[in-house]
């Protein structure tokens, strides 16, 4: 539910309160497991069983918005909220595959209750004047969060083997865990808070075809956990951006900006990392044509990340592995997006990005050079809609779209595992109705069945482990226009 009260004509007050409820299998039920490559098993392949109980979770969250105009160029804005996170389940991961059977997977798991507290305030003042020729649209503020939760993942169990080729599910029953303490007592606790203070004016020159933005935010970061104590860092990051008007239909801007955010955990010694750093550069154009019947943006852009955690062989054993903060990460690429009408009812939207993702610095010298996990060289997006507007089949409209990834990097990838994925192909498309203030959508997921998946290489297990996508599915919807 949502509430707004409005005072006055220049103050209003919103409070909002959210609420979700899942309950699922155990986390983790759906990974696929294999020694020798990916694409071994059906969609349908699960480590759970039935008997497993389900793993609840439950998210409230409040939202309280404050607004109030101080005259028709100032406005000051004050937002707080509170978000309250419980789950109550288990988690699967197996400890890898019998050494002397490929298909025998060694299935495990054990608890995970979360119990999560988030606070976040912010309270800014945005507002313009003008000085001469030039124009002034400033935002400031302060911004902080409060974040604490509780893990408890210490009580462990064993399930049966499985022949992941020839599964035979069962099991008595579900384990069952101790929870006469409280999660507090129990879990294990972590905490992070940060507060920012930040400004920013945008300049506006030449009637305000040409605008300049400079701002700053000063961020102080705390965390702490029992592993590696408490770590306070404080840093300056400023903000540039240049944009220009070339005339009503061209536009071009340019930024470069850097981030400040926490590396969690600890080295061998138990000592805090330092935050993660970057500096990110982007360049941009954008242009409308036909009469804004077709618009298209192309922005290019580079962003080199430094501290970022990489292996210490140093100090890892087989058992036991450690990080240390010595590696840098450099990404660039360039997105081109197009859309428009084609002819009447006809319209089209095209994407094309281009990401070139490394690994620059190392502990390991073999690792240099290596795509990141989890990116994409070349992302493909194409959807055209057609919709009828006289005759039969007024009202009718069809849509088709693909995706297409080329080169894509494994989630993980250590010295045992630097290949790339096969590529993905899917197809969706679509079909609606209207009829006056009633709108009827079928979406259709996966036209052509193909079995979709992305994963990773565990070097310390020594498998493979992958998600499946669902087949062919579809989804129906039915709306109302009030």
């Amino acid at each position: 539910p949502v509430l707004k009260y409005v005072p006055t004509d220049r103050t209003s007050v919103t409070l909002e309160y959210t609420q979700q409820f899942s309950k699922i299998n155990a986390i983790g039920a759906n990974y696929n497991y294999a020694k020798n490559g990916y694409e071994r098993l059906p969609r349908s392949f699960t480590t759970s069983e039935k008997e497993l109980d389900p793993t609840d979770m439950l998210e409230r969250n409040i939202l309280a918005i404050v607004e109030h105009k101080i005259n028709d160029n100032w406005k000051i804005t004050a937002q707080g909220s509170y978000l309250n996170y419980k789950q109550v389940g288990m988690s699967l991961w197996p400890s890898g595959f019998d050494p002397n059977n490929d298909a025998i997977l060694k299935r495990a798991g054990g608890i995970w209750d979360i119990l999560g507290k988030i606070y976040v305030g912010q309270a800014f003042v945005n507002g313009q004047f003008q000085t001469g020729a030039v124009t002034h649209k400033i935002l400031s503020g302060i911004d902080m969060s409060d974040k604490t939760f509780y893990h408890d993942w210490n009580q462990y169990f064993a399930l049966p083997d499985l022949d992941i080729y020839n599964p035979v599910h069962g099991i008595p029953a579900s384990p069952t865990f101790d929870r006469s303490k409280n999660i507090k007592e129990r879990g294990v606790k972590y905490q992070n808070n940060y507060q920012g203070y930040y400004v920013q004016d945008e300049l506006g020159f030449l009637d305000n075809s040409l605008r300049l933005t400079l701002a700053g935010r000063y961020t102080i970061l705390k965390a702490g956990n029992i592993y590696s104590g408490s770590a306070k860092n404080e840093k300056f990051t400023p903000r540039v951006g240049l944009s220009y008007s070339i005339n009503k239909n061209t536009s071009a801007y340019f930024v470069r900006d850097q981030s400040f955010t926490e590396n969690y955990g600890s080295d061998w010694e138990g000592k805090s990392f330092n935050p993660q750093t970057g500096t990110n550069l982007e360049l941009g154009f954008k242009r409308d044509w036909f009469n804004g019947k077709w618009n298209s943006t192309f922005a290019a852009y580079q962003i080199t990340t430094n501290n970022v955690l990489t292996l210490d062989q140093e100090h890892s054993t087989p058992a036991k592995q450690f990080n240390k903060e010595s590696g840098q990460q450099k990404v660039k690429g360039f997105e081109v997006d197009i859309r428009g009408e084609i002819f009447k009812n006809f319209d089209i939207i095209a994407n094309y990005a281009f990401t070139e993702g490394k690994t620059t610095k190392d502990t390991d010298p073999n690792m240099v050079g290596n795509q990141i996990a989890g990116t994409t060289r070349h992302i493909m997006n194409t959807w055209v809609n057609y919709k009828f507007d006289s005759g039969l089949l007024n009202g009718f409209g069809a849509s088709l779209g693909y995706q297409y990834q080329i080169k894509r990097a494994p989630w993980y990838i250590s010295p045992d595992n630097t290949g790339t994925l096969p590529d993905y192909f899917r197809v969706d498309g679509g079909l609606s109705y209207q009829i006056k203030k009633v709108t009827v959508n079928l979406i259709v997921n996966n036209i052509f069945d193909k079995y979709l998946y992305s994963g990773g290489y565990y070097s310390y297990s020594t498998m493979y482990y992958w998600q499946a996508e669902a087949g062919t599915n579809a989804r129906l919807s039915v709306s109302y226009k009030f």
